[in-house]
């Protein structure tokens, strides 16, 4: 999700200025929502990048064929999407992971029977211990 929203940002910006127009900045929040919001919608599908790359530009107003423009590129920049999304989920695992460390202890140690010694039989001098619950 991540590298899609960067990605359709840049684009729509990219393509703006190919065809001489300067958003103001109302048009780029309206990019960066749009983006964001397009990006959510499109998760998991390969190459949803151009699809949704339409729905962006029509916000602003912009022309939706000039998606032609980055389409020779898209099959590289779609591996760094990736990438970038893949780096941004692993973070959010591993900050998810750190923060609620204490929490998952104390539930194992709640699922966790518990655990005694005892005292078998002894046999040459020596005691066999096994675990009872």
């Amino acid at each position: 999700m991540d590298g899609t929203a960067l990605y359709e940002a840049v684009a729509a910006l990219f393509i703006a200025q190919m065809n001489g127009i300067n958003p103001n900045i109302g048009q780029v929040i309206a990019i960066s929502i749009t983006a964001t919001a397009a990006s959510i919608g499109a998760a998991g599908i390969p190459q949803a990048g151009l699809v949704t790359m339409v729905m962006v530009l029509d916000t602003v107003g912009l022309p939706s064929e000039a998606v032609s423009l980055i389409l020779s590129i898209d099959w590289l920049l779609d591996r760094f999407r990736t990438a970038i999304n893949v780096l941004g989920d692993s973070l959010g695992a591993g900050i998810v992971a750190h923060l609620s460390k204490g929490e998952l202890e104390e539930l194992e140690r709640v699922e966790e029977p518990q655990l005694e010694m005892i005292n078998v039989k002894k046999e040459n001098g020596k005691v066999n211990e096994a675990m009872s619950n």
